[in-house]
C-alpha cells in the first residue's frame, strides 16, 4: 500500500487552551513585578542598576545628585465642574447629524460688532468717516494687544 503524505494546518492547541499560566513567568523586557517590589523596597541594593523610563517623562532636572521637581513640568489635569450641566456623557448613535456652514470673517464680524455698529448709527453717534466717537474696549485696541487677547485661553468662545 502507498501511504500519501500530506500537511495539515491545525488552527487549535491540542489541549484547546487548557494551559497553567501560573507556571510560566512571561517577563516584562523592564523587569518582574516581584523584582520592581525588590527594587522599590530595597533601592540600596538595586542602585547601580538603571530605572528604564520608556515613555514616561520626568518632572524634574538632577543638579550635583540631588533630584529637583520644576512645578512646571508636572501635568495638570484641568477637569471642568460638571454640576448642573444638562448634558450626558455620551453621545448617542440617534442623535441627528449637525450641518453647518463654514464661520466666515462676516458671521465673527456680525456675532461680535453689528449690533453696537448698527445701534451707533441709529443714535448718531458716528464720525464723518464711519468710525465711532465712543469706542468700546475692544474697538480702541491696537493690533499687539488684539494679537496677545486672541492667543488667550477661552478667547474662542464669546
Amino acid at each position: 500500500m502507498f501511504h500519501i503524505i500530506r500537511r495539515t494546518i491545525s488552527t487549535t492547541a491540542a489541549q484547546s487552551g487548557k494551559h497553567n499560566f501560573r507556571k510560566f513567568l512571561f517577563y516584562n523586557k523592564r523587569g518582574t513585578r516581584i523584582f520592581k517590589k525588590l527594587r522599590a523596597a530595597n533601592p540600596e541594593l538595586y542602585a547601580d542598576m538603571p530605572i528604564d523610563k520608556r515613555g514616561v517623562r520626568d518632572t524634574g532636572v538632577t543638579r550635583n545628585g540631588q533630584y529637583l521637581e520644576i512645578e512646571e513640568k508636572i501635568p495638570q489635569l484641568v477637569v471642568p465642574n460638571l454640576e448642573g450641566c444638562k448634558f450626558k456623557p455620551y453621545v448617542s448613535y440617534r442623535a441627528p447629524d449637525v450641518i453647518q456652514s463654514e464661520f466666515t470673517s462676516q458671521d465673527l464680524f456680525n456675532a461680535v460688532y453689528a449690533e453696537k455698529v448698527i445701534a451707533d448709527f441709529k443714535s448718531g453717534k458716528l464720525n464723518e468717516d464711519g468710525s465711532p466717537t465712543e469706542p468700546s474696549a475692544e474697538e480702541s485696541l491696537n493690533p499687539d494687544e488684539a494679537w496677545v487677547r486672541a492667543r488667550k485661553t477661552g478667547s474662542d468662545m464669546f
